[in-house]
């Protein structure tokens, strides 16, 4: 009788065990980031000028001639925290190409920013651009985060995605190549 009370209580403990792993999706694995990124019909691109974490102005406007990576994001988002280090791998892939990544960070100042990324396994060697007052949001309609844009050489906007990415993904780094090639 005890053997047979004991192994229910275990089955017991299991089920309940799963249905809380199922209940709390943070104690269960992440989902796989997306590596797909979403063509549109192309559209200039909206101004973007903003300064680094060091104080140093960047503008879109002066990247025409380069495939351009836009990404939103801040700290606070799980997803935008996952993708970084994609991010850095991808750009590094195409370090000797005209490509250039720009991470906008939405509403957040540049001491949390640095606290993040020196918790990252990689440093980051793109630009990270300070949107402390969210208002590239609103002229980039930007509707979550992370949200990224492609940029073609030409300054347009030609693919997009809303969520987390797996940028070195070579379905990604291949439509950069092929915009490249252009």
């Amino acid at each position: 009788m005890k053997s047979r009370n004991r192994m229910h209580l275990q089955a017991l403990v299991m089920v309940f065990s799963l249905g809380m792993a199922a209940a709390n999706p943070c104690s269960a694995a992440p989902p796989a980031l997306s590596h797909s990124l979403t063509r549109q019909a192309p559209q200039p691109a909206p101004a973007l000028k903003l300064k680094d974490l060091d104080g140093k102005p960047h503008d879109l406007a002066q990247l025409k001639g380069r495939v351009v990576l836009v990404n939103f994001w801040a700290t606070w988002c799980p997803p935008c925290r996952r993708e970084m280090p994609s991010m850095e791998r991808l750009s590094q892939a195409l370090k000797n190409e005209a490509f250039s990544v720009l991470a906008i960070n939405v509403g957040e100042d540049a001491d949390t920013i640095n606290s993040f990324a020196s918790q990252l396994d990689a440093t980051l060697n793109f630009p990270i651009l300070l949107d402390s007052q969210s208002r590239s949001l609103q002229v980039w309609k930007v509707s979550g985060l992370p949200t990224t844009y492609l940029i073609d050489q030409r300054g347009r906007i030609v693919a997009s995605a809303i969520g987390g990415r797996e940028f070195d993904h070579p379905q990604i780094e291949q439509a950069i190549r092929d915009l490249l090639k252009k």
